[in-house]
Protein backbone atom coordinates (compact mmCIF):
# COMPACT_ATOMS: atom_id res chain seq x y z
CA UNK A 1 0.00 0.00 0.00
CA UNK A 2 1.20 3.49 -0.78
CA UNK A 3 2.30 5.09 2.50
CA UNK A 4 2.01 8.66 1.15
CA UNK A 5 -1.35 9.10 2.86
CA UNK A 6 0.24 8.35 6.26
CA UNK A 7 2.64 11.24 5.80
CA UNK A 8 -0.24 13.46 4.67
CA UNK A 9 -2.29 12.39 7.69
CA UNK A 10 0.52 13.20 10.12
CA UNK A 11 1.01 16.61 8.49
CA UNK A 12 -2.72 17.37 8.73
CA UNK A 13 -2.79 16.39 12.39
CA UNK A 14 0.26 18.50 13.22
CA UNK A 15 -1.20 21.55 11.44
CA UNK A 16 -4.49 21.13 13.26
CA UNK A 17 -2.72 21.27 16.64
CA UNK A 18 -5.11 18.85 18.29
CA UNK A 19 -8.54 20.40 17.83
CA UNK A 20 -9.99 16.98 18.69
CA UNK A 21 -8.55 17.53 22.19
CA UNK A 22 -10.81 20.54 22.82
CA UNK A 23 -13.78 19.87 25.07
CA UNK A 24 -13.17 16.14 24.67
CA UNK A 25 -13.97 13.76 27.48
CA UNK A 26 -12.95 10.41 26.02
CA UNK A 27 -14.47 7.51 27.96
CA UNK A 28 -11.95 5.37 29.81
CA UNK A 29 -12.95 1.76 30.46
CA UNK A 30 -11.59 -0.05 33.50
CA UNK A 31 -9.29 -2.01 31.16
CA UNK A 32 -7.91 1.19 29.58
CA UNK A 33 -7.62 2.85 32.99
CA UNK A 34 -5.45 0.04 34.31
CA UNK A 35 -3.35 0.05 31.13
CA UNK A 36 -2.76 3.81 31.35
CA UNK A 37 -1.86 3.62 35.05
CA UNK A 38 0.60 0.79 34.27
CA UNK A 39 2.16 3.03 31.61
CA UNK A 40 2.75 5.78 34.17
CA UNK A 41 -0.28 8.03 33.71
CA UNK A 42 -1.07 9.44 37.18
CA UNK A 43 -4.41 8.62 38.79
CA UNK A 44 -5.29 12.31 39.15
CA UNK A 45 -5.37 12.62 35.33
CA UNK A 46 -8.88 11.13 35.39
CA UNK A 47 -12.31 12.38 36.41
CA UNK A 48 -15.56 10.53 36.90
CA UNK A 49 -19.03 11.95 36.37
CA UNK A 50 -21.19 9.05 35.26
CA UNK A 51 -18.17 7.53 33.50
CA UNK A 52 -14.39 7.83 33.76
CA UNK A 53 -12.65 10.21 31.34
CA UNK A 54 -9.45 12.23 30.98
CA UNK A 55 -9.33 15.45 32.97
CA UNK A 56 -9.35 18.74 31.05
CA UNK A 57 -7.79 22.09 31.79
CA UNK A 58 -9.87 25.18 32.58
CA UNK A 59 -9.81 26.13 28.88
CA UNK A 60 -11.37 22.75 28.00
CA UNK A 61 -8.30 21.13 26.45
CA UNK A 62 -7.19 17.65 27.40
CA UNK A 63 -4.47 17.67 30.05
CA UNK A 64 -2.34 15.58 27.70
CA UNK A 65 -2.40 18.08 24.84
CA UNK A 66 1.04 19.64 24.91
CA UNK A 67 2.36 21.90 22.17
CA UNK A 68 -0.53 20.94 19.89
CA UNK A 69 0.27 17.23 20.24
CA UNK A 70 -0.88 14.35 22.40
CA UNK A 71 1.66 13.58 25.11
CA UNK A 72 0.31 10.03 25.41
CA UNK A 73 -0.21 9.43 21.69
CA UNK A 74 1.28 5.91 21.69
CA UNK A 75 -0.94 4.77 24.58
CA UNK A 76 -4.01 6.98 24.10
CA UNK A 77 -7.56 5.76 24.90
CA UNK A 78 -9.74 3.81 22.47
CA UNK A 79 -11.92 6.72 21.35
CA UNK A 80 -8.84 8.83 20.65
CA UNK A 81 -7.47 5.99 18.51
CA UNK A 82 -10.82 5.72 16.73
CA UNK A 83 -10.97 9.39 15.70
CA UNK A 84 -12.41 10.96 13.68
CA UNK A 85 -14.98 8.20 14.09
CA UNK A 86 -17.25 8.21 17.11
CA UNK A 87 -20.19 6.12 18.29
CA UNK A 88 -23.59 5.78 19.86
CA UNK A 89 -25.18 2.62 21.26
CA UNK A 90 -28.81 1.69 20.64
CA UNK A 91 -29.66 -1.66 22.23
CA UNK A 92 -27.63 -4.35 20.51
CA UNK A 93 -26.32 -2.00 17.81
CA UNK A 94 -23.32 0.31 17.82
CA UNK A 95 -23.81 3.20 15.43
CA UNK A 96 -20.56 4.50 13.93
CA UNK A 97 -20.34 8.19 13.00
CA UNK A 98 -17.72 10.20 11.14
CA UNK A 99 -17.08 13.73 12.37
CA UNK A 100 -17.43 16.59 9.90
CA UNK A 101 -14.31 18.02 8.29
CA UNK A 102 -14.70 21.32 10.17
CA UNK A 103 -14.17 19.35 13.39
CA UNK A 104 -11.37 17.15 12.03
CA UNK A 105 -9.53 18.17 8.87
CA UNK A 106 -8.26 14.64 8.26
CA UNK A 107 -11.77 13.69 7.10
CA UNK A 108 -11.00 15.25 3.71
CA UNK A 109 -8.04 12.88 3.31
CA UNK A 110 -10.25 9.91 4.17
CA UNK A 111 -12.73 10.98 1.52
CA UNK A 112 -9.95 11.39 -1.06
CA UNK A 113 -8.09 8.16 -0.24
CA UNK A 114 -10.40 5.14 0.19
CA UNK A 115 -7.57 2.95 1.55
CA UNK A 116 -6.90 5.50 4.28
CA UNK A 117 -10.60 5.64 5.18
CA UNK A 118 -10.88 1.86 5.26
CA UNK A 119 -7.79 1.42 7.41
CA UNK A 120 -8.91 4.01 9.96
CA UNK A 121 -12.51 2.76 9.92
CA UNK A 122 -11.28 -0.79 10.68
CA UNK A 123 -9.12 0.51 13.54
CA UNK A 124 -12.03 2.61 14.82
CA UNK A 125 -14.45 -0.32 14.87
CA UNK A 126 -11.90 -2.46 16.73
CA UNK A 127 -11.32 0.24 19.36
CA UNK A 128 -14.96 1.25 19.73
CA UNK A 129 -16.20 -2.34 20.12
CA UNK A 130 -13.45 -3.00 22.68
CA UNK A 131 -14.42 0.12 24.61
CA UNK A 132 -18.15 -0.57 24.53
CA UNK A 133 -17.66 -4.17 25.62
CA UNK A 134 -15.69 -2.94 28.64
CA UNK A 135 -18.14 -0.30 29.87
CA UNK A 136 -21.20 -0.83 32.02
CA UNK A 137 -24.67 -0.07 30.67
CA UNK A 138 -24.87 2.87 33.09
CA UNK A 139 -21.63 4.34 31.70
CA UNK A 140 -22.79 3.82 28.10
CA UNK A 141 -26.10 5.56 28.86
CA UNK A 142 -24.29 8.62 30.23
CA UNK A 143 -21.83 8.71 27.31
CA UNK A 144 -24.58 8.36 24.71
CA UNK A 145 -26.45 11.37 26.14
CA UNK A 146 -23.54 13.59 25.04
CA UNK A 147 -24.57 15.36 21.84
CA UNK A 148 -22.22 15.20 18.86
CA UNK A 149 -24.21 16.97 16.14
CA UNK A 150 -21.29 17.58 13.75
CA UNK A 151 -21.23 13.95 12.54
CA UNK A 152 -22.76 11.65 9.95
CA UNK A 153 -23.70 8.03 10.53
CA UNK A 154 -21.57 5.73 8.38
CA UNK A 155 -22.36 2.26 9.76
CA UNK A 156 -24.20 0.10 12.24
CA UNK A 157 -22.46 -2.91 13.75
CA UNK A 158 -23.54 -5.52 16.29
CA UNK A 159 -22.74 -4.80 19.91
CA UNK A 160 -20.41 -7.34 21.46
CA UNK A 161 -20.81 -8.01 25.17
CA UNK A 162 -17.78 -8.76 27.30
CA UNK A 163 -17.56 -11.15 30.21
CA UNK A 164 -16.56 -8.16 32.32
CA UNK A 165 -19.57 -6.17 31.05
CA UNK A 166 -21.16 -5.98 34.49
CA UNK A 167 -17.94 -4.84 36.20
CA UNK A 168 -18.40 -2.13 38.79
CA UNK A 169 -15.66 0.18 40.08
Amino acid sequence: MDQDWLIRAETICLRCSGQCCNDAHPPISEHCYRRLLAEGVPGDAFERKGYRYLRTRRDGTCTFRTGGKCAIHTIKPETCRAGPFTFDVKGDVIEIFLKFEKICPIVRLFKEVPDAYEQQYTLAVKNITHLVSNLTDEEINVICRIEEPETEKVAEIPRIYSVSHDHRD
